[in-house]
């Protein structure tokens, strides 16, 4: 059974090829959603398509600057959408709550709960929640991958056991799926995921990842502890095979759980506001069986304005990036500290997330 699981609907299941939206294979996935939702699954649905779901609604000029034009379409086409779930979901009896997020709200730790709180909150009431990103205020910097990444944040911020990833192939193949000697791979172990598996690095026309992205969000994920599935969301009931056990798909097995403040540390190679370099001896403390953290005698150096609570970026002194850390003082605290013996640690055990 699929007790807590986050489903992420890419644009390429939702779309026809003609770019039209597909309302019938949207009504049969909500249907499946529903189904598992009313025996007792906890889902958080993500949902690709409204990029596509504008362009079908406003006709804009190709002299229109493409941000602008990504913009409207996402602005028009995220009504029509989350209108078109409302109206399936409400014909199932299951009420539905829009979450429209950036990167920047998994950056802030109180964001990053705040958000929590609030779904956890919508499935309490028996509300189900569907995310995308806002793509209208989003600056490309801090835009998602795609929502293969947005999903594989919320998975971890929900401590899921589960991340579904519905795709238009079977799952992960040992060569380019259109190959006829190409084989599924049903099972993918942490420790083989670099064994020569071949990604073919088409994307699609809607979304902005591949099938690359998908893995490697995928192995992220089941390093955290959540199994992660890729399937073909253009099959007839694919949810409830997935669920029964018996859709052809990938699996990703996963490694023990991690603690949820290390699930959301370990989504932060891209946000973290500064960066210290640690000395020898305290990297082979990190990297030991003793469970350590990173006080300022061990610091040799930092970069970067940062706060108490900002995501800190750790190398060691040739530059290897070992890790992620939540700053338990300032950057000119630290400073004032570095080298320091008998100081409270910069970065605690605890939001301590090493590579």
């Amino acid at each position: 059974m699929l007790k807590n699981c986050v489903i992420k609907i890419g644009s390429n299941v939702l779309i026809h090829e003609n770019g039209q939206p597909n309302l019938q294979r949207m009504e049969s996935l909500s249907r499946q959603v529903a189904s598992l939702f009313r025996n007792g699954s906890k889902i958080i649905l993500i949902s690709s398509g409204a990029v596509a779901f504008g362009k079908g609604e406003q006709a804009l000029s190709e002299k229109l600057d493409p941000v602008l034009k990504k913009q409207i379409w996402a602005a028009t086409g995220q009504v029509e959408l989350i209108k078109t779930y409302k109206d399936f979901f409400g014909k199932l009896g299951i009420p539905v709550a829009q979450i429209l997020v950036t990167k920047e709200d998994f950056r802030d730790r109180k964001h990053f709960l705040n958000m929590k709180n609030c779904i956890q909150g919508l499935l309490r009431q028996g509300i189900l929640p569907i995310i995308n990103e806002n793509d209208t205020v989003a600056i490309s910097e801090l835009m998602f991958t795609d929502n293969d990444e947005l999903a594989s944040l919320t998975a971890a911020m929900i401590n899921a056991d589960s991340l579904i990833l519905l795709t238009n192939v079977d799952g992960v193949y040992d060569g380019p799926p259109s190959h006829p000697d190409a084989k599924l791979i049903p099972v993918i172990h942490s420790a083989n995921f670099e064994n020569e598996i071949q990604i073919s690095p088409v994307k699609s026309s809607f979304g902005r990842g591949g099938m690359l992205t998908k893995l490697n969000m995928a192995k992220k994920s089941a390093d955290l502890g959540i199994r992660v599935l890729i399937a073909n969301g253009t099959k007839e009931n694919i949810l409830t095979e997935l669920a029964s056990g018996t859709a052809k798909h990938t699996v990703f097995e996963p490694l023990a759980k991690k603690q949820s403040p290390k699930k959301w540390l370990a989504h932060g190679e891209q946000y973290f506001k500064g960066e210290i370099t640690v000395n020898a001896g305290a990297r082979e403390a990190l990297f030991s069986e003793k469970i350590t953290s990173i006080l300022p005698i061990g610091i040799t150096g930092t970069t970067g304005s940062f706060s108490k609570g900002d995501i800190i970026s750790v190398l060691d002194q040739e530059g290897q990036k070992l890790g992620l850390g939540r700053a338990e003082y300032s950057d000119l605290h630290l400073k004032e500290r570095i080298g320091v013996k008998n100081q409270k640690p910069f970065i605690h055990y605890d939001y301590l997330y090493l590579f």
